[in-house]
């Protein structure tokens, strides 16, 4: 299992960050999605804490009357907090394109859902004149559980890296509402979807695995000699190695003495 955290200094550090990332940029407003979820709860209490309720902006973004308990709980979260938030259904516009485009495939789906969803709220950062808050933490982000150009896209990610299971400790200390922490995970793909069922493993084994591996620097062999399930090993294996184009920036060929990504890489807030 990943070590627990200390609660009150991780607030502390992801408020600063929340708070001196943006100030890079000069702006003090942020956006994030609110799909009625821990992830997007926790990350919408650091925010308001680090920016002002008024300053953050929350979304809710649903596919018709799919997950109404979750709408519920995202609406009742933005009052609590006192965030400002609206709700768009993103059904009109997802219907419209697969009546044209169909497909028996809900993966695909699911990725255009997520897709619109960032899409809608990138327009509104423009019309906030805020920036976007990635609601990823590390377990998903190591095993790809994520849409490129979707949920996975951000200005910042205040989670990227804290376990999911670590996340779940920073939400009893934050306050975050019970029915929310109590809930399964579901990316809400479809109904009855679940991310422990899509990923073949609880998030507590899968994290413990991940710790193994990731903070532990240890070998696939060495992992199950510790004590873990040979085919979890293998399965979580695969997944970070498949997933390993969702967590670099596009490749780019190398024609120049200086290329972006390459040799081009000057600190954001270097001088002109």
């Amino acid at each position: 299992m990943p070590p627990k955290i200390n609660a009150p200094f991780v607030e502390r550090v992801l408020v600063t960050f929340i708070r001196d990332e943006l100030g890079r940029c000069g702006c003090r407003k942020a956006l994030l999605g609110l799909s009625g979820g821990l992830d997007s709860a926790v990350c919408a209490t650091l925010a308001a804490r680090a920016l002002g309720p008024r300053n953050v902006f929350g979304l809710i973004m649903p596919y018709g009357a799919a997950f109404p308990r979750d709408v519920l709980d995202a609406k009742a979260l933005a009052k609590r907090l006192g965030i400002r938030h609206e709700t768009v259904d993103i059904a009109p516009q997802i219907d419209l394109y697969f009546a044209a485009h169909p497909t028996s495939n809900r993966l695909q789906r699911g990725n255009k859902m997520a897709r619109e969803r960032m899409s809608i709220l990138y327009d509104y950062s423009v019309r906030e004149g805020g920036f976007v808050l990635g609601t990823s933490n590390k377990t998903e982000l190591l095993v790809g559980y994520g849409t490129v150009y979707g949920d996975l896209a951000c200005a910042i990610n205040p989670m990227g890296d804290l376990y999911k299971t670590q996340v779940r400790q920073l939400a009893v200390h934050l306050g975050v509402p019970v029915a929310i922490r109590r809930k399964a995970p579901t990316a809400g793909l479809w109904p009855g979807q679940t991310d422990e069922g899509e990923l073949g493993l609880t998030y507590e084994e899968l994290d413990r695995i991940l710790e193994s591996l990731v903070e532990g620097r240890k070998t696939r062999r060495q992992a199950i000699a510790a004590g873990h399930d040979a085919a979890a090993v293998g399965r979580v294996l695969r997944m970070i190695k498949a997933s390993d184009f969702k967590r670099t920036l596009p490749p780019i060929a190398k024609l120049t003495t200086r290329t972006v990504g390459h040799d081009f890489l000057y600190p954001r807030d270097r001088e002109a």
